[in-house]
């Protein structure tokens, strides 16, 4: 979804104009950003461990078949029977676990950027050239049909004239999406084979 874009431009008599892009000069920014309700994704993966090769863990998993986990981080732990134990202490036949929670937080950013100008010259219906507070100026494009509202009457861009002091602001939303993902990995001994006395 691209960004939505609108410049306003508000002049003292109360006339709303609105353009198609912005300005750099004198330009004041505030971002802000507003977060809508997060959905979770909780995915349960489980295992046995076959080997431990260096840092690579070699696991059977539940469908039966091996998988290879390359390049294990040695401060990755993984709680088994209450003990944290990292990838060197894993044995074959220990039972692991991993619980993966993904968190999706959407989010729309809006900033808000101002101006603030004289109207030098209005060319109707295209443009409009302000003098800015530094001094410099700066052209502004009309959107085509735009109306404009002053002392509640409705008029076009020939109703634009010079001296009028006018305030541009910009206001852009753009939608965001942030992510983020927790993993725990918990795991149970290999149980012991029971031992067989022979008696004579």
């Amino acid at each position: 979804m691209k960004p939505s874009i609108i410049w306003t431009l508000v002049l003292a008599t109360g006339i709303c104009l609105v353009f198609a892009y912005s300005t750099s000069a004198q330009v004041q920014t505030q971002t802000t950003g507003t977060k809508g309700t997060p959905t979770r994704e909780v995915q349960i993966e489980s295992g046995e461990v076959v080997a431990v090769i260096g840092d690579d863990l070699l696991v059977k998993m539940a469908d039966g078949t091996l998988r290879d986990f390359p390049d294990v981080p040695a401060n990755a732990k993984a709680t088994v029977d209450g003990k944290q134990l990292g990838i060197n202490e894993l044995k074959p036949g220990m039972k692991l676990q991993r619980t993966t929670v993904t968190t999706t937080t959407p989010q729309v950013v809006t900033t808000i950027e101002s101006v603030t100008g004289k109207v030098l010259k209005v060319t109707p219906p295209l443009s409009v050239m302000l003098a800015l507070e530094n001094g410099e100026s700066q052209l502004f494009k009309i959107p085509e049909g735009q109306k404009f509202t002053v002392n509640g009457q409705e008029i076009d861009a020939w109703g634009l004239r010079e001296g009028m002091k006018i305030s541009a602001t910009k206001i852009v939303e753009t939608p965001v999406t942030s992510v983020s993902e927790k993993t725990r990995v918990t795991g149970t001994m290999p149980q012991k084979s029971p031992v067989l006395i022979l008696i004579k």
